[in-house]
C-alpha cells in the first residue's frame, strides 16, 4: 500500500515550510537538506510551492526537527494514491 499523504488547505504547506525554515535556523529551502532528510532538492521545491503533497513520514520527521507539533496544525491525512485514475478504466473509447 502506498504511504499516506498530508494534506493542507491552499497556501498553508508553504507557510509551515517557511516556518520550518525559520524554526532550524536555515537560510533557504536548501537548508533543509543538511539535516540528513533523504529528499531530493527538486522533490523539496515541488512540495514549497504545493505541486505535489508531503509524504507523512517526511511530514513528521520535518515536525521532530522544527519541533512543530503536528496535532497544532489543521491537515488532513490521506492515502497515497489520493488522486489518481484507475488505468484502463475512463478512457475507454466505444467502437
Amino acid at each position: 500500500m502506498e504511504e499516506q499523504r498530508v494534506l493542507f488547505k491552499p497556501g498553508e504547506q508553504r507557510k509551515f515550510f517557511n516556518r520550518a525554515i525559520s524554526d532550524l535556523n536555515c537560510i533557504s529551502l536548501r537548508g533543509i537538506l543538511q539535516f540528513g532528510l533523504e529528499v531530493k532538492y527538486n522533490s523539496l521545491k515541488n512540495y514549497y510551492t504545493e505541486r505535489r503533497l508531503l509524504p507523512k513520514s517526511f511530514f513528521e520527521d520535518l515536525c521532530y526537527l522544527a519541533k512543530i507539533n503536528p496535532a497544532s496544525l489543521k491537515v488532513k491525512y490521506i492515502n497515497g494514491n489520493w488522486g489518481q485514475v484507475k488505468g484502463g478504466k475512463v478512457n475507454k473509447k466505444k467502437r
